[in-house]
């Protein structure tokens, strides 16, 4: 018989952070898995720490393909699941889960009925955890049954690995994830809110998602990095693409929400880059933000709080030296902000 949970773990030059990730794996209270590993062609010892899992746990086994990118290599290990299987879940091979963490999404599951669970996560690293921003306000409290069209927040559950999804819902779908881009998650996991009928939101953290040590040489160029502002905008708009190409009405006012969200939430994050990156990279953000908004509409920025409009309107007129200084003193007066709480007396 298939094992009721499938869960596809991508592979590339992580050997510093693999083992602790497969042992969490390993270690589930829900025993009942498959755990296909996919080497997307790492150059590192990576695969042969995989190799040992498989040797050790028949549960675990390799999957091997050159490299094409994390989109790529979870769309290969979907492609290689055991038949028949009943849930399906993703785990970064960088991260780490809490040991009862299928064990209590498969059960909330088992009661509902839903098209899939998810659970709230931390970021961690040497120096110790804190809440994930990307999910505390959703995760708040525990919700059954519920839907990001009665919970908003929701859009922000971006993430394709803090999830265990039916699998019947996910290969239903006939999404799977983008390859050759950065921030591949959202284009498949916003949508996949939508299309559910109904979503167990629990609180509970149940999922790592590591921050890298500042040595990691994987790490470059850090927010400032041009490809992944190019490619953050590409996925905002692989997900209004899809919002928009549904037939159902309700699918219209979803764009809308998701259209608001990307204003007031996702796009501002740049803000705070740009002062940071170079011409290059301005020019950038220039080009490809405006070309974002003139796809939501520009007469939507009218709506907005004055800060949000004037950075906008600053952006699409070409005014990038305007805009890094606006931005130079919100910083500075964010700054002046949180020193003057942290000088304020607790409250009793």
């Amino acid at each position: 018989m298939a094992p009721r949970l499938s869960v596809v773990v991508p592979i590339y030059n992580v050997e510093r952070y693999l083992r602790e990730c497969l042992d969490s794996i390993a270690a589930q209270t829900f025993t009942d898995f498959e755990c296909v590993l996919v080497d997307d062609g790492a150059t590192d010892n990576s695969a042969a720490i995989a190799e040992e899992y498989v040797a050790a746990d028949p549960r675990f086994r390799l999957v091997r393909q050159q490299n094409q990118g994390l989109g790529a290599a979870r769309n290969t290990g979907w492609r290689h699941l055991a038949d028949g299987t009943e849930y399906l879940a993703f785990v970064d091979s960088d991260d780490t889960l809490a040991p009862e963490a299928y064990q209590l999404m498969i059960s909330t599951l088992d009661r509902t009925g839903s098209d899939f669970a998810a659970c709230n996560a931390d970021r961690f690293n040497s120096l110790g955890h804190r809440p994930s921003g990307a999910h505390a306000k959703p995760f708040r409290r525990t919700l059954l049954k519920t839907h990001v069209t009665e919970v908003p927040a929701l859009v922000t559950d971006r993430t394709a690995w803090n999830k265990v999804y039916r699998r019947s819902f996910f290969d239903g779908s006939g999404l799977l994830y983008p390859e050759g881009i950065l921030y591949e998650d959202a284009p498949v996991s916003i949508p996949l809110h939508y299309l559910a009928q109904s979503v167990d939101v629990l609180s509970e953290v149940l999922y790592n998602w590591r921050e890298r040590e500042p040595d990691d040489p994987s790490i470059t160029q850090g927010r400032t990095n041009p490809r992944g502002l190019v490619d953050r905008v590409r996925s905002m708009e692989l997900v209004r693409e899809w919002l928009s190409a549904r037939p159902e009405p309700k699918f219209a006012e979803n764009l809308r929400s998701y259209d608001h969200n990307c204003l007031v939430e996702e796009i501002p994050m740049f803000f705070w880059w740009v002062p940071d990156g170079d011409k290059a990279y301005r020019a950038l953000y220039q080009e490809h933000v405006s070309r974002l908004l003139h796809e939501i509409g520009v007469e939507r920025i009218a709506a907005l709080r004055t800060p949000l409009r004037v950075k906008y309107q600053l952006t699409l007129g070409d005014r990038m030296d305007e805009f890094v200084a606006l931005q130079r003193l919100a910083r500075v007066y964010r700054r002046r902000r949180q020193q003057l709480r942290r000088a304020l007396p607790a409250r009793k």
